[in-house]
């Protein structure tokens, strides 16, 4: 390492590494803040400009954008040519680059920060220098990361050298960096501009938030990662105060669960119980502890092993209804000390705290397939009208249960029905190919509970089997977005069994 140019933002562990470097015999080639910190610590350094014989200039924007940079940098050791002409210009090969960039990400993230100031970070010189230096990474080292300085010197002083192998990584971990850099930009970009439209290219960038144990199945390896903004009231925002870490199924199921609470917004206390992806207990009351029975009492196997969402804090007389049984997740905007206490004694269980758990202002989501992507916007419509289409109105209280049975049907994987009553789902009838099975479904889970509900379904019903089935568990009325060419038939149906249904001319498929 003859030459070893650093200009960093981040600059911790940066004097130690550059003392380590001229220890081992390097010049320093260092500019702005970096040259200045160097030289403040007694690092033998040379400015840029020295090197380059041209000052830094327009505060700072242009001073390694250079031939004498660049070639010293590009300039390929087993090329007789490159050797050659750079000699014959006066430029010295550089053999290390050292550069992290302007703290872009961290700018946007503050609040209230206004559109010159994230331009103004915007770094030009740092990512072309790293680029340069990965492509000729055979020849040049190139570090962008303070976590790799520590085996950079290891190996300097243990072979002499850094082996092909780490340069091959540092260079991939640059591109990756560099990737990840812009496309921050142009999200930022497109989000200042309220550009909304779908592209000819999709770049998406995320940051891990841990390695898993194992995926869905134990044979599957995983990772969970979150968007750099945007998280705002979601699982990769959440707090953890209790238990081991969240698997894959884990944050899958909690985030269905999460998904489903925030169909109910935050005016009156509601609890989400979720199993493998689907609501299996909603309940909302005047108390979250009530609301909490609702939830268990509408399906109390099923929420064995569960997730549990709640809009509101947990307190005593809630925890010591979930600790009475096995429950994965709960989450939570806060606990009271009593109800920690409580549900802290449980070796299993996983608490969770998020602010702004009813925040539900999200636009997009993606989807991957095999060999592509899709992405739509987000399904943040309930219904576009309630018109009733039936000779009998709803009740006050029917329309409120089938307001709450369509938020519930629109969390539920398809084909699916939910019944509700009472503000409460007494049963859900998720994932079945025919939309009849899943009311059926639905009936026997439910059980006597079932009599006095009402009914939701994602999309119309083909015929009026649904109906009839529904009228003889003594379901009083029914929900649905309408559009089928048989709805006629299933809308006399209802006249002609006394019940009463609203269409909402919105579908809800979830897969």
């Amino acid at each position: 390492m003859k030459n070893v140019l650093i200009s960093v933002s981040d600059k911790t562990g940066i004097v130690d590494f550059a003392k380590e470097l001229t220890a081992l015999g390097a010049k320093i080639i260092s500019t702005g803040g970096t040259y200045k910190l160097l030289k403040e610590n007694n690092v033998d350094v040379t400015e840029v400009s020295e090197v380059t014989g041209f000052a830094e200039c327009l505060d700072g924007r242009v001073k390694t954008l250079h031939p004498t940079v660049h070639g010293g940098i590009l300039a390929r050791r087993d090329d007789v040519s490159h050797m050659e002409q750079i000699e014959a210009l006066g430029i010295e090969p550089i053999d290390m680059v050292v550069v992290n960039l302007y703290p872009f990400k961290q700018t946007i993230l503050k609040e209230g920060i206004d559109f010159t100031t994230a331009i103004e970070n915007i770094d030009i010189g740092g990512p072309t220098m790293l680029r340069s230096a990965a492509k000729n990474f055979k020849d040049v080292a190139v570090v962008t990361d303070s976590e790799d300085y520590a085996k950079v010197i290891a190996e300097l002083k243990e072979k002499g050298s850094i082996s092909y192998d780490t340069k091959y990584s540092l260079a991939l971990k640059v591109f990756e960096a560099t990737s990840h850099y812009d496309t921050l930009i142009a999200g930022y970009l497109k989000e200042y501009a309220s550009i909304n439209e779908f592209g000819p290219t999709l770049t998406v960038t995320y940051e891990k938030v841990q390695d898993m144990r194992y995926g869905e199945n134990p044979h599957q390896s995983a990772a969970f990662y979150k968007e750099i903004k945007g998280t705002k009231g979601s699982l990769a925002s959440a707090k953890q105060l209790w238990g081991k870490e969240l698997s894959y199924n884990n944050i899958n199921d909690t985030n269905g669960a999460l998904e489903a609470l925030k169909e109910f917004g935050i005016e009156e206390p509601v609890v989400v119980a979720v199993k493998h992806g689907n609501p299996c207990g909603i309940g909302s009351a005047d108390t979250i502890a009530e609301a909490y029975k609702k939830a268990y009492e509408g399906d109390p196997l099923a929420i064995f092993g569960g997730i549990v969402v709640a809009n509101r804090e947990i307190d005593l007389a809630t925890a010591e209804l979930i600790a009475s049984i096995f429950i994965e997740v709960v989450v939570a905007p806060s606990y009271n000390q009593q109800a920690f206490d409580v549900l802290s004694k449980k070796k299993n269980i996983r608490l969770l705290e998020l602010a702004d758990i009813g925040y539900n202002n999200y636009t997009r989501e993606l989807k991957k397939v095999m060999g592509g992507m899709l992405i739509q916007d987000r399904d943040n419509k309930l219904f576009d009208e309630l018109r009733c289409v039936t000779k009998r109105q709803p009740t006050e209280k029917e329309m409120q249960d089938l307001i709450f049975a369509l938020k519930a049907v629109k969390c539920t994987k398809s084909n699916a029905i939910s019944l509700a009553k009472d503000k409460m789902l007494v049963a859900n009838g998720p994932g079945q190919v025919s939309r009849i099975w899943s009311l059926m479904n639905a009936i026997r889970q439910g059980g006597d509970k079932i009599k006095g509900s009402v009914m939701a379904s994602d999309a119309y019903f083909p015929f009026d089997d649904c109906v009839r089935e529904a009228a003889k568990a003594g379901i009083t009325a029914v929900i649905h977005p309408g559009g089928s060419v048989n709805d006629e038939l299933s809308i006399k149906a209802c006249d002609e069994l006394g019940m009463a249904m609203v269409m909402t001319g919105v579908r809800h498929f979830k897969h």
